[in-house]
């Protein structure tokens, strides 16, 4: 990353801070990809945002089973009647097989699950990371060791295996047996089997660039000066990383959005009737041969929002370049 080799050389000039919004949002416009890549961002924000709105205009939501209560569109195996999944004035994007919902509102809203538990998930993480990681590389001794140990310990575990193991325990945990979990424990199950495991690679590389920093003259000079050591994380320290937890965070977002779409469509993630993308992919490949367009629009939306979301961060931590700044 540019941001660690830029505070890697310890005779070169303390890491610059990150540049106002404005000035960073400059930056990353003057890339084609990187403006394009916002816009489709932003475009999935506010879709999130107004799903509420948008589905009443439409007339529709996400959990009626239209196709049930309508006779004529579906058949008697449940599969739309109408062509292409359904797809007409009334049904945008057609009709879900066998319960007969509409595709278009559960995509909205399927928006709004993925991103709330990604954004909170790379909050969690990211705040987990930078306790974790400019402590340890501040303090340095036995503590930098027996981190070190205890994160290649936690980084040998297969982490999907573990996440599909660890997300029903902790939900026969928190909630009585024969109990269905409410929607918001179902995201706080998930939320904390992300934060296990994706604090590491952040704390790792905080750990790495803090002790880099605090060999160098402005920490030194601090030091000196009688800073304490409250006043030389936080006034000297964090400043000079927080261009990284900036790349960090714009990277780990999509990546949240595709496990739980991962742990969705192996059936433990979000249940029903929360809508979710991962869950409406697994049921697509039920009746790909027989439906192919109901998998189609929730695997092209979770494809362009993930693509968007990590070209966004090339060009963010391009932007963050100081070689960039010209």
């Amino acid at each position: 990353m540019a941001v660690v080799e830029q505070v890697a050389a310890p005779d070169a000039p303390a890491p610059s801070p990150v540049p106002a919004p404005k000035s960073l949002l400059r930056r990353v416009c003057r890339d084609r990809t990187g403006a394009v890549a916002l816009g489709v961002v932003v475009f999935f924000l506010l879709l999130a945002l107004a799903a509420p709105l948008i589905a009443a205009l439409y007339g529709k939501n996400p959990t009626e089973h239209y196709g049930q209560n309508t006779p004529g569109l579906l058949s008697d195996g449940g599969l739309p009647i109408a062509p292409n999944g359904g797809i007409s004035g009334e049904f945008w994007f057609g009709l879900e097989p066998g319960l007969g919902r509409d595709v278009f509102t559960q995509l909205l809203y399927g928006i709004r699950t993925s991103l709330l538990i990604a954004f909170l998930s790379a909050a969690v993480t990211t705040t987990l990371g930078v306790l974790a990681g400019v402590a340890v590389g501040y303090l340095g001794g036995i503590t930098d060791r027996l981190f070190g140990f205890l994160s290649n310990v936690l980084l040998a575990f297969p982490t999907l295996l573990l996440l599909l193991a660890l997300s029903p325990v902790i939900q026969s945990r928190l909630v009585d047996p024969g109990t269905a979990e409410p929607a918001w424990m179902q995201f706080l199950v998930l939320v904390l089997v992300f934060s296990a495991f994706g604090w590491i690679p952040l704390a790792l590389s905080l750990r790495a660039t803090v002790r880099s920093l605090r060999e160098r003259d402005f920490v030194q000079s601090a030091r000196a000066m009688g800073a304490s050591g409250f006043h030389i994380v936080f006034r000297e320290l964090l400043p000079n990383v927080r261009a990284q937890l900036l790349v960090h965070a714009t990277m780990a977002v999509p990546t949240f959005v595709a496990s739980e779409a991962v742990l969705s469509f192996l059936g433990v993630g979000v249940n029903e009737p929360v809508p979710d993308w991962g869950r409406m992919i697994s049921r697509g490949s039920e009746v790909f041969q027989a439906d192919p367009t109901y998998m189609f629009f929730p695997g092209l939306a979770l494809l362009l929002f993930v693509l968007a979301f990590n070209l966004l961060g090339d060009a963010v931590r391009d932007a963050l370049d100081p070689r960039a700044a010209c």
